[in-house]
């Protein structure tokens, strides 16, 4: 023994200490170092993992957000209030999960995946977890089915495809959330899947929500994540990434969803306030330096499978405010060049009753005319275009009185267009409607009408094809480009039509 150095007697008592924890049984344990609001620092728990669930004394559950050199950082889940300095807190060797499957269709969840609506635990045995990574490119395939929102204004300049996230931005209180339930109301038949995550919104807010997509029958097909403003900002924060990953249960089955985030821009002030409890780093407007991250890392796990892969979709429709139309914002901006497109809507066109109050110069799809129908195709060619010429020479006719003819046909078709482009909210439009009532505003057969007329002259061109001429909306929407008999059709309807409401209109 005498000829043992002293390093080798080391290196053989840490094997003795390292083969000793290896073979026990012994739980990790740490102690809860600080608490702030819905955050801890928490001391040893050196071997967790991050996204690994923790438990406290008290028996509320937490995950962890960020490893530091001496400690961890733990969003609290639940019990916020609870947790103590000092209280133990022990490693359950989990990552966090949430329940999916069949039975999750009509239930209202948190984001934990505990019931909110009184109907009883959810009948599932499956769980997946809710952090994973995106599809790579080879998994993938081209947007090329459209994913329609019923909404003219939407389906005509800004199409969406199954697989495709498209961003839906605008100040307070301008429609951004009836544009995501009317899409969703639309799903009605179309065997579509729809997850709607609402994030730090009132509870009545969200509960009226429920009560209007129950009673449209919407709610059969539909699983709602709730986390209000009252929830912990843990919960706010995850809300969008379990409801991500129940929506990818159904695409693995090869089945088309749709989940909107309502929205991100709670979900990122929830994360700004967990990262500054936790002593985080702030940047650019205190928002720590990875929130772009939150966002990409979610919303590139929607797409559009390979047919190897089952062909499956996630279609999002994440939500963002801004300040006084501000797109260029830190959030906006981020979500924008993660997103395929953007519908902005603008504060002044919906006070000013142009509702959906769709912008249609900012507004875009970079999936374009390959998520459209052809018959929609062709007749919104020159929506966009001649809506732009509109807004542009509106601003000078107020200036003068005497304008050639030409100028005051390009005002008067812009009046029509916007008042054909209104719609009731609640109220999505079958895709063969849509695809008549623009080609009568964009062919001409509108223009002789007193604006005031409009609004009775569309309701009964919906009555005369959807009593008398389903078979031409079904072959509209089946896919029948709008030419030769199907275009000769529509012709006919529509001068019959007209001329039964001119005589209608004089009597």
């Amino acid at each position: 023994m005498d000829n043992i150095r002293l390093d080798e007697a080391k290196n053989i008592i840490l094997k003795k200490i390292e083969s000793f924890h290896s073979g026990s049984d012994l739980e990790e344990t740490g102690s809860v170092l600080s608490v702030g609001d819905g955050g801890a620092n928490v001391y040893g728990l050196d071997q967790v993992m991050v996204r690994e669930q923790v438990g406290f004394a008290d028996g509320s559950k937490g995950v962890v957000l960020s490893l530091e050199q001496n400690h961890v950082g733990v969003a609290i889940l639940s019990g916020v209030g609870h947790v103590c300095e000092g209280d133990s807190v022990k490693r359950l060797k989990s990552i966090n999960a949430m329940p999916v499957g069949e039975a999750l269709l009509g239930r209202v969840l948190d984001a934990k995946g505990d019931p909110l609506d009184g109907l009883g635990a959810v009948a599932t045995t499956e769980y997946a977890t809710i952090e994973v990574k995106a599809p790579g490119i080879v998994d993938r395939q081209s947007v090329y089915e459209p994913l329609q929102t019923g909404l003219k204004c939407v389906d005509s300049m800004t199409p969406i495809g199954r697989g495709q996230r498209e961003l839906i931005v605008g100040d307070r209180q301008t429609g951004k959330t009836t544009i995501a339930i009317d899409t969703i109301l639309n799903q009605k038949g179309q065997g579509v899947i729809c997850i709607y995550v609402a994030i730090g919104q009132k509870s009545s807010t969200i509960a009226q929500i429920v009560e209007r997509l129950k009673v449209a029958g919407a709610l059969s097909y539909t699983t709602i994540i709730s986390a209000p403003s009252t929830d912990p900002a843990a919960l706010q924060f995850l809300a969008p990434y379990s409801g991500i990953s129940i929506a990818e249960w159904f695409m693995a089955q090869g089945k088309h969803c749709l989940i909107v985030y309502d929205d991100l821009s709670k979900q990122a002030v929830a994360y700004r306030e967990l990262s500054l409890l936790l002593r985080r780093s702030p940047g650019r407007e205190a928002y720590p330096g990875d929130v772009f991250y939150i966002h990409s890392r979610l919303l590139e796990r929607a797409c559009k499978l390979s047919e190897a892969k089952g062909g499956g979709s996630i279609t999002a429709l994440p939500i963002v405010e801004t300040q006084a139309g501000d797109i260029s914002a830190y959030v906006p901006t981020n979500v924008i060049s993660i997103t395929d497109g953007q519908i902005f809507l603008e504060s002044d066109l919906f006070f000013s009753g142009v509702r959906p109050a769709v912008n249609a110069g900012q507004s875009v799809s970079r999936v374009g005319g390959a998520a459209q129908l052809p018959a929609m195709k062709k007749v919104s060619g020159t929506v966009r275009l001649e809506l732009a010429q509109y807004r542009e020479l509106e601003a000078f006719a107020q200036f003068g009185s005497d304008l050639d003819a030409t100028t005051q046909q390009t005002l008067k078709r812009g009046k029509v267009l916007v008042q054909i482009l209104k719609q009731p909210q609640y109220s999505p439009l079958h895709i063969g409607l849509q695809v008549a009532i623009l080609y009568a505003a964009t062919r001409g057969y509108l223009d002789n009408y007193e604006l005031s007329d409009l609004q009775n002259y569309e309701m009964g061109l919906y009555g005369e094809l959807s009593n008398n001429h389903a078979s031409w909306l079904d072959n509209v929407a089946s896919g029948a480009p709008l030419k030769d008999d199907v275009e000769g059709q529509l012709k006919t309807i529509l001068n019959n039509y007209g001329e039964r409401f001119v005589s209608e209109c004089q009597t």
